[in-house]
């Protein structure tokens, strides 16, 4: 798996690519971790590339929710494949973490909330 972050606007994205699995998962853990501590109010996953996904990696996105309330950030995912999404779906994740068709979704969805 591979993570590329960049900013737009104010946002912190983070496209992942490839497999999100226990050997991965540390990495995805590290630039959540890191956004955090630089104090990112607006993260968006973008997932368009991402072609699985293992329980751990669920785990880290889960692991993660109560920081996202506690600090007032903006956290959600995009872009996930049929096959990713309905992960998300069959473990009802998808009403603990906002999941978008594309990152304008997700800022949209931000700017009307």
């Amino acid at each position: 798996m591979d993570i590329t972050t960049s900013k737009s606007e104010d946002y912190l994205i983070l496209e992942i690519s490839g497999d999100l699995d226990a050997s991965s998962s540390m990495l995805l853990d590290s630039a959540i971790t890191q956004a955090i501590q630089e104090k990112e109010t607006n993260i968006i996953v973008n997932c368009k590339n991402l072609s699985y996904i293992s329980s751990a990696g669920l785990g880290v996105f889960m692991s993660y929710i109560q920081d996202f309330k506690d600090n007032n950030i903006f956290f959600s995912l995009c872009d996930l494949s049929e096959k990713v999404r309905n992960v998300f779906n069959i473990l009802g994740l998808e009403k603990l973490i906002p999941i978008y068709n594309s990152e304008a979704d997700a800022k949209a969805a931000k700017h009307n909330r």
